[in-house]
């Protein structure tokens, strides 16, 4: 996979700078080819340590076909906003590992529902050239009214008037994720991949699966 070579900002002020100055490239819209493969990124994070796993499923069966993980130190502290700037380095390296080329990547995070509207996954979408969206556990901007009880309901998620991304319900009354755009693919696509990755809980596989596989590598590396 070609990555773009980056150096990294040294303060918050200039890593404001590099989403204000990238956020003008992102493209919150996609050519409507399904994807074949599909990357689940996350990263566990120790006292001292972070491990950035990438696993790249098939999106029709969903079985796992190829992984990577990286455990680094964080180059960055954390500030709210930019938590991006701790957890890409890794990532970064995660996927050069890779032998195969994902068709979307799925992040566990946020894209457009961000204060600059440039988060994680509008970060790793321009930076790798491959479409990307983000899932969130929990919301980082905006106001939202609670979706349907049913799986597949959804209600936009509003900030300073403008939809950022959508609430969804993956699973029949269970809390529903934050769903967003990052890079190369369209709202209402982003929302319709995370129910297909989705098929038991609510998180998609690409989540569990890279959750499962970063925890395991911080725990073996902290001994």
């Amino acid at each position: 996979m070609e990555i773009a070579e980056v150096v990294w900002p040294r303060s918050a002020e200039e890593a404001e700078k590099v989403q204000e100055d990238l956020r003008g490239l992102v493209r919150a819209e996609g050519d409507g080819r399904e994807p074949r493969l599909v990357a689940g990124l996350d990263v566990a994070y120790g006292d001292d340590l972070i491990a950035a796993a990438v696993t790249v499923l098939d999106a029709s069966s969903l079985e796992v076909v190829e992984s990577s993980v990286v455990v680094d130190r964080p180059v960055f502290p954390y500030v709210p906003g930019l938590f991006a700037f701790r957890e890409l380095p890794a990532l970064l390296d995660a996927l050069r590992a890779l032998e195969t080329v994902p068709d979307l990547l799925v992040c566990d995070g946020h894209g457009l529902a961000h204060p600059r509207r440039f988060g994680l996954a509008c970060h790793l979408g321009i930076l790798t050239g491959v479409p990307s969206m983000g899932v969130g556990k929990t919301f980082l901007v905006g106001e939202h009214v609670e979706p349907g009880r049913e799986r597949g309901s959804w209600t936009p998620l509003v900030h300073e008037g403008e939809t950022v991304g959508r609430t969804v319900r993956t699973q029949d009354g269970i809390r529903p994720v934050y769903v967003s755009s990052g890079h190369l693919i369209d709202l209402p696509a982003a929302a319709r991949r995370v129910l297909e990755l989705s098929p038991s809980y609510r998180l998609p596989e690409t989540t569990r699966s890279a959750d499962r596989l970063s925890r395991s590598a911080l725990r073996e590396a902290s001994g």
